[in-house]
């Protein structure tokens, strides 16, 4: 760019155009310094510097007061220096989370389950080209809060070490070479490949050794040993710093061998920064600064913890503890330099994101608002969500012919949107559930019954259970030919006034997770912004007529998390206008006749946070919902059943409890009893069972392998989950997915959960026989492996040694191989794993196609143990062996090398 007048008064424009937007900024920017000529920017406003300098001039120029309140994730506004307030926190898992409607991928679980790096690549920038459009999107609106920013707290790389883990849905699996190769294509992806601007902000999280029990996250002690912290909790964190440039680091709430995780001198200082150089900033979970005097009592005061987390190296605090800095320095426990260097930090991310900048200097400002849920974007998570399907077991039942004469689709999470989603999601615009999936590929002549048969786990009534109502059923007036409900949407919850917006809804089955109905018109310039509802404080109305297809009592049933009212032909069939925390089935029965037209008017009014509502029925003389779903298995050619976990049952910290099920957590990890008794019902019946299985971990199904003819894992796969499950059932895409984490048969097989040992413990150290193994997954056609070649019988630790082998898919079907390289130590000297996975790619090959696949391995990089005594790296000289195949128990083909010894 020019340095000229021109260019010079462009910037002064931008610069008022930035006070205008980060508002209450004065109307004109102050000089930045009293002897510099008006026209020349402050050096931090200067795009020509590097970010480095920028952020060491601005950080000169504040006061500590104005310091201190940078350090919070809801960092202030400094109105004389032009700096906007700034929010921190924003997530983006499988997607754009949180901020109204954007595409959401399979959970990231799925996501490992593809195997399949350059995917996850690919989706990853599709993600963050929605977040940057939507950050521009809310700083136009003048909107600058949660969920809006370009940091997104991203991915979750903590090693899924036992499935009862609830979080481990969020995770790349158990093994820290995956999670390390999928972890730095994510992060590439997010950040982009602008060598001056990032993208977004990826974040790894969370720092390092944290994976449960979620009930005592916050005073918990993890105490790994040197060996298991090095070679299992720690590798992925340092290929996501050293090798993918993460911006951002996480802490964790519990301690690790006695520090806080999110204050601590050996995590944050001696290993993250010194040993592997990481330059970014580092943020801690949040709360996680309040644990350290209140639960981990490692100190007395807020001041103290505040002080030992910014002296130990985290940098921004996601809570508030940070704001008694001033009487921290006060006090003597810090200097103002050591919030100087935080500030450093977080002050160069922002730069590096080009928030001071004109939009017209950095690259992502350009990306127009259309590209978020785009159709291409709709069809790239059809296909993550196709590549994620894992084939557990075929007896031959599959693919099924879509011209059956009927199909029974049974079980709790069929046709449920909350089992698409997983946690940390965004808002689907147009979401296909499994059963719908499903409908939509039948032949016309096809009969697909639904019964949901049982809920989801013993004790808990689903407030979703009963089936929605769907547009065949409603119109918006009488003798409409249209389908649908009027739907007329109000700010406030008396329905006061003109709606702002007015329109038909097929079928009322809503959830505004943190946004409104109206944030996608108003973003697309659909809607007026002066029309805008905030995503609290609204109320809808939907108007119409119910066509029943038979006469007899229906319950009617609302499903909201606040305030619902139906009235049919006039007369109050629910009431309940009150806020809740939480969503709650609403129900009351009514006579309905066969074709006869009912008014229908439903009224719901959301508080805060979440937003849901939901219209649906129970039809007369239907039965139990357990012997509609038997009867509607006889009268099939086959039964599909859907069942599993949702986020709703396994996640983070949850305040609820079931059998088999605490806090979030799972104490077992089989099937939940009620489900195990429908599905054994319907193989009473002589029909064939193909199991799908929702969750977001493994499940111990040992009885289910044997009630089913074909198991599917759909993990929870999605906003096109249900057209990529109907591709793989009916025959249109061949599976490859694979188990990123192992199956075990009972959680009694496994290590106590709160025993951080990694021995019992994964494919790499479990010596039991598994129920499916990791790297498991079958496919439609079959493949042979043959040719392995070992490059060189001896090397030394730095030396390359090439493997290599032919694939041949030798079946009728096209289909993907997911080809898998694994290292064992022949004769260990001390402890090592069974073996581990050190190389993996994803081949299509056509039927009768072969093709040769290379794998380069580095002996002090892939066969290293750590020296607990040496406190390093070292290569054990000896004899390996590298073994080939489909899965960590189906090795196809091996080879061996020696190598000698030395240190790392």
């Amino acid at each position: 760019m020019s340095c000229g007048p021109s260019a010079s008064r462009r910037r002064v424009r931008w610069l008022l155009l930035l006070a205008v937007l980060a508002a209450p900024l004065p109307s004109v920017l102050p000089r930045a310094r009293a002897q510099a000529p008006a026209t020349a920017p402050a050096p931090y406003l200067n795009p020509h510097l590097d970010a480095e300098a920028r952020a060491r001039d601005l950080v000169s120029r504040m006061t500590v007061e104005e310091k201190v309140s940078q350090l919070t994730n809801q960092a202030a506004a400094v109105p004389r220096l032009g700096v906007p307030a700034y929010e921190w926190w924003n997530e983006a898992l499988h997607g754009v989370a949180r901020a109204g409607v954007a595409t959401v991928f399979p959970q990231a679980i799925g996501l490992a389950a593809t195997f399949n790096v350059p995917l996850l690549h690919e989706t990853a920038v599709v993600i963050s080209n929605e977040g940057r459009a939507k950050h521009h999107q809310f700083v136009r609106q003048g909107k600058r809060g949660r969920y809006q920013g370009l940091t997104f707290w991203s991915p979750n790389i903590n090693i899924f070490r036992d499935p009862r883990w609830g979080r481990g849905q969020e995770t790349y699996g158990e093994d820290p070479y995956l999670t390390g190769r999928l972890g730095v294509a994510f992060v590439k992806g997010l950040q982009g490949d602008d060598p001056r601007y990032y993208r977004a902000s990826a974040c790894a999280k969370h720092f390092a050794v944290h994976s449960g029990p979620e009930q005592d996250r916050h005073h918990f002690d993890a105490r790994p040993s040197e060996r298991d912290l090095h070679e299992t909790y720690l590798p992925a964190f340092r290929d996501l710093v050293v090798e993918g440039k993460v911006e951002s680091v996480m802490g964790a709430y519990n301690r690790v061998n006695g520090e806080s995780a999110s204050a601590s001198q050996r995590l944050l200082l001696d290993i993250l920064r010194r040993e592997w150089g990481f330059a970014g900033h580092v943020v801690s979970d949040c709360g996680a600064i309040d644990d350290i005097h209140k639960n981990h009592k490692l100190v007395a005061t807020p001041e103290e913890s505040a002080a030992l987390g910014v002296t130990r190296g985290c940098d921004l605090e996601c809570g508030s503890v940070y704001k008694s800095l001033g009487k921290a320095l006060e006090r003597g426990l810090l200097k103002e330099a050591d919030i100087d260097v935080a500030l450093l930090r977080l002050m160069r991310a922002r730069l590096k994101l080009g928030m001071f900048d004109p939009p017209e200097r950095v690259r992502y400002a350009q990306i127009p608002y259309s590209v978020n849920d785009a159709p291409e974007h709709d069809r790239l998570a059809r296909r993550v969500a196709q590549e994620s399907m894992v084939l557990l077991k075929n007896d031959g039942v599959l693919p099924l012919r879509k011209d059956l004469g009927t199909i029974a689709v049974v079980g709790p999470t069929a046709d449920d949107l909350v089992t698409l989603l997983g946690n940390y999601h965004g808002t689907p615009s147009r979401p296909v559930t499994l059963l719908a999936g499903i409908r939509r590929a039948v032949s016309p002549k096809t009969k697909v019954l639904y019964a949901r048969g049982v809920d989801l786990v013993e004790g808990r009534q689903d407030p979703r259970a009963a089936t929605a109502i769907d547009a065949s059923h409603l119109r918006p007036s009488r003798g409409s030919s249209e389908r649908g409900l009027k739907g007329e949407y109000f700010r406030g919850r008396s329905f006061d006034g003109e709606p702002m917006i007015s329109r038909v809804d097929s079928k009322v089955d809503f959830r505004w997770d943190r946004s409104s109905p109206t944030d996608e018109p108003v973003a697309r310039g659909e809607l007026d912004a002066a029309k805008a509802l905030d995503g609290d404080q609204f109320a809808v109305r939907w108007t119409g007529v119910l066509v029943p297809p038979t006469s007899g009592e229906y319950e009617l049933v609302v499903t909201a998390n606040d305030g619902a009212r139906l009235f049919v032909d006039g007369k109050p069939v629910i009431d309940s206008w009150i806020d809740t925390s939480v969503a709650r089935a609403l129900s009351g029965t009514v006579a309905l006749e066969a074709g006869r037209e009912a008014e229908l008017r439903l009224e719901y009014f959301e508080d805060i946070r979440d937003a849901e509502v939901r219209l649906a029925w129970r039809p007369p003389g239907a039965g139990t919902p357990f012997e509609e779903a038997l009867a509607a298995a006889r009268a099939a050619d086959v039964v599909v059943f859907v069942g599993g976990l949702t986020a709703e049952v396994e996640g983070e910290e949850m305040r609820v409890s079931y059998p088999g099920f605490q806090g979030g957590d799972r104490t077992d990890i089989e099937l939940p009893a009620v489900q195990a008794k429908m599905l054994e019902a319907l193989r009473t019946t002589g029909k064939p069972v193909v199991l799908v299985l929702t969750t977001g971990s493994a499940l111990g199904v040992s009885s289910a392998k044997e009630a089913a003819r074909a198991i599917v894992v759909a993990w929870y796969p999605g906003q096109r989950g249900g057209d990529a499950l109907a591709d793989v059932l009916f025959g249109d895409y061949n599976p490859a997915g694979r188990l990123p984490v192992t199956f075990y048969r009972t959680a009694r097989d496994l290590p106590p959960f709160d025993d951080y040992a990694m021995e019992g413990r994964t494919y790499r150290y479990f010596r039991g026989a598994p129920l499916y193994p990791f790297g498991h997954g079958l496919s439609y056609t079959r493949f042979e492996y043959s040719g392995l070649r070992v490059s060189r019988p001896t090397l030394g630790p730095k030396d390359r040694l090439e493997v290599s082998l032919d694939v041949k898919n030798v079946g009728s079907r096209d289909g993907d191989e997911v080809v898998q390289l694994y290292v064992r130590d022949v004769e260990p000297l001390g402890p090592a794993p069974i073996r581990e996975l050190r190389g993996v790619e994803r081949v299509p090959l056509p039927a009768g196609a072969s093709r040769r696949v290379s794998f380069t391995l580095v002996p002090e990089r892939d066969v290293a143990r750590y020296d607990e005594a040496k406190k390093a790296f070292a290569v054990e000289p000896g004899e390996f062996e590298v073994e080939v195949g489909a899965s960590s128990a189906d090795l196809r083909a091996r080879g061996r090398f020696t190598v000698a010894g030395g240190a790392r």
